[in-house]
Formats: structure tokens, C-alpha cells, sequence
């Protein structure tokens, strides 16, 4: 993964557009140059994070960093305009926080014909090259938004049209006897916790997949696959978004 290191490279990368997983700025580190870059970091959605000068020191090598680095994005992401009223489907993911496992959803919304996969910027992985190398080239193919509220996401994409399907294993409704309506937005929970209690009071559909044996829930990217697969099933196969 690409790294900048400095106060004017970071400066310039973020007026140029490029894309950037994350900012990092040494605590106590301040001043009007490193405002302006905490300023665009926000206009751009870019999360910043404050860290230790050894921790900077780590990322940067052997480069004088001036108390700010940047992380380079694998790809760039996709604004939800770009996105929106041109799919039939988008995937949500709720907190993943496993870039094996973001790109190994990625790989599958794409496989099952979704516009795009949406992820929060914040208590979650991005495109790093963990996740493009596990996405197995998707990533050319299916663009990805990065999102600062899951919750103010879903309530535009509502505004929108779009039906809103929680997957979580307390649903009331059976993944596979659901009804999905079009255009559908099927949102994942993160590892471990799933969704969140404020996004899964914005769905308007609670679904689950039941299981057979003791354990209790699925794999995030192998729950996407039985859900995404079902609704291509419904929708009849072989429909593109």
C-alpha cells in the first residue's frame, strides 16, 4: 500500500483528489497547515487519525513526515449519487472490520449482479490491498462507496426508492421465503457484533438464515453469498444491475 509522507505531499495528494484510505497526524502536532489538511480530510470523507509519533514513524520508513502521513486507498471510491439510481440492488456493510472478508463480499455482490457495496469510514476496513487482492479483481468492475453515517445512508437511499433488508439471526422472516422488492438494499452486520440496534431500526425488513447446526450466525461474506444468490435466484437468474 502506497504511503505520503509530509505536510505538503499530503496537502497536494488531498487537493488532487487521490485516494486515500486514511490520514494520520501525531498528537500535539497543530498549527494552521495541519487544519487545512484536517479541514479537506473532512470535505472529503477521509478519516483522520491521531496517533503516537512512533506509530507515524512506523508507516513513513525512512521519510520525515512532519507529524502527518497519508495511507493510500487501493482504488478510489464512488460517490452514492454515481451509484444509486443506477442500481437494483446495493450491498451494506454494517462495522466489517476483516479485509479479507470486504473483499471477499465485494468479489460476491458483484457475481450476483449488485450496482455497488457501500461501507462506513469510520470502525471499519477500507480498500486496502489486503481487501483488492481478496475481491479478486471486482474491484474493476464494482464500484465502492464509502459513507460517513450507515443511518443517514439509508434513509436517502429510502428517499430514493429503495427497500431496506436487514440480515440478522433474530429476523422474523426466513431469507428464503421473503419477498425482495426493487430496487433493494441488503445490509451486513460486522464481525461478531452484526448490526448495529440504530441500523437495524432503519430496515424495513428483518430477515434471517437459519441454521442447523449450534452455531449462531455465519460468516459475513458467506451470509452475503446465501442472501445476495437468493435474490438473483428471485429476480430470475441472470438479470444484471
Amino acid at each position: 500500500m502506497s504511503t505520503l509522507a509530509g505536510i505538503h505531499a499530503v496537502r497536494e495528494a488531498l487537493r488532487a483528489g487521490r485516494a486515500l484510505e486514511r490520514v494520520l497526524v501525531a498528537r500535539g502536532t497543530g498549527g494552521p497547515r495541519i487544519q487545512e489538511i484536517i479541514e479537506l480530510c473532512r470535505q472529503r470523507s477521509i478519516p483522520v487519525r491521531f496517533q503516537s509519533l512512533e506509530a507515524l514513524d512506523r508507516v513513513s520508513g525512512q521519510a520525515a513526515h512532519q507529524g502527518v502521513a497519508a495511507v493510500g486507498a487501493a482504488v478510489g471510491y464512488a460517490g452514492l449519487d454515481e451509484v444509486a439510481s443506477a442500481s437494483s440492488l446495493m450491498v451494506i456493510l454494517d462495522g466489517v472490520e476483516d479485509p479479507h472478508n470486504l473483499g471477499a463480499v465485494i468479489r460476491t455482490a458483484h457475481a450476483a449482479g449488485a450496482g455497488a457495496v457501500i461501507i462506513p469510514e469510520r470502525r471499519a476496513v477500507g480498500l486496502t490491498e489486503a481487501a483488492a487482492k481478496a475481491a479478486a479483481g471486482a474491484l474493476e468492475h464494482l464500484p465502492v462507496v464509502r459513507v460517513v453515517n450507515i443511518n443517514r445512508t439509508l434513509a436517502e437511499l429510502k428517499k430514493r426508492g429503495y427497500w431496506v433488508y436487514g440480515f440478522d439471526e433474530r429476523g422474523p422472516e426466513r431469507y428464503d421465503r421473503a419477498r425482495y422488492h426493487a430496487p433493494a438494499a441488503f445490509v451486513f452486520g460486522g464481525e461478531g457484533r452484526g448490526l448495529h440496534q440504530q441500523v437495524r431500526q432503519s430496515c424495513d425488513f428483518l430477515v434471517r438464515i437459519p441454521l442447523a447446526g449450534k452455531i449462531a450466525s455465519l460468516n459475513v461474506s458467506v451470509a452475503a453469498g446465501v442472501a445476495l444468490f437468493e435474490w438473483k435466484r428471485q429476480r430470475g437468474g441472470d438479470e444484471e444491475t
